[in-house]
């Protein structure tokens, strides 16, 4: 299973979000650049990279920054932030982006995810982003009227690199249910899976590695707070599975 550590930009600097609200940001006090070399020198064979201002829609982005990030990471970088036409797709896949990460188009137009990942197979992601059963849109602001599973179903032809599931309603109460969530999200998607907001210790990445199609897990927040440690999650990661009985 492969770790995704995580930078989340805003206003040049590396956040993180409660259930996405861009209003509350969490401000870690770190150098984007530096952060993203340390995961490459922990062992991490790639990173996931959010700018949250692109997200946002306004006129500043962290364009330069990005484009500096994914010179610097030594390692590939899977980047997302409010891609929504082939330009900028095309944009981000000649700056190096290892992959592009599809949010809100995914759902307003389906075909250009379908176009994309024929045109570029195998470095496209489709983030599904869930909230009380139904797929998010809109940085998380805006509910849509589709199930996941019929979101997951309609790019089972398309070949896509990840999708990325998250459920944003979790919390550490509701740790389980995300788990289940995302085990019913890789049981239909065509393409691997990569679960987003469940990892808050170790022992996360120990359970999440024996559900079948789950490829990696994006972890931001618990490594920026020290609840996790990068050397030991890739450890915990690359270690084999222990022989698991049959259900009878």
């Amino acid at each position: 299973m492969i770790i995704y550590p995580t930078i989340e930009l805003q206003k040049g600097r590396c956040v993180s979000l409660h259930r996405g609200r861009l209003e509350e940001p969490q401000i870690w006090h770190v150098n984007p650049v530096d952060r993203a070399r340390s995961f490459a020198a922990a062992g991490a064979s790639w990173m996931h990279l959010t700018d949250f201002d692109a997200v946002a829609g306004t006129s500043e982005t962290n364009a330069e920054l990005v484009q500096e990030i994914i010179r610097a990471a030594g390692i590939p970088v899977q980047y997302g932030g409010g891609v929504k036409s082939m330009d900028q797709i095309a944009h981000w896949a000649e700056a190096g982006a290892g992959r592009i990460v599809i949010s809100s188009a995914a759902v307003t137009q389906a075909q250009l995810v379908k176009e994309a990942a024929h045109a570029y197979p195998d470095q496209i992601v489709v983030a599904v982003d869930v909230y009380k059963g139904k797929v998010m849109s809109g940085g998380w602001r805006e509910s849509t009227a589709f199930a996941p599973e019929d979101f997951i179903r309609q790019f089972d032809r398309d070949p896509l690199a990840a999708m990325i599931v998250t459920d944003i309603d979790a919390d550490i109460e509701e740790s389980d249910a995300s788990l289940a969530m995302i085990t019913r999200a890789a049981e239909l998607a065509s393409a691997p899976v990569i679960a987003r907001g469940t990892i808050r210790s170790l022992d996360d990445i120990s359970r999440l590695k024996y559900v079948p199609h789950v490829s990696g897990t994006i972890i931001g927040r618990a490594l920026f707070d020290r609840s996790v440690d990068l050397g030991e999650a890739l450890a915990v990661a690359g270690a084999g599975k222990e022989a698991t009985a049959p259900f009878v």
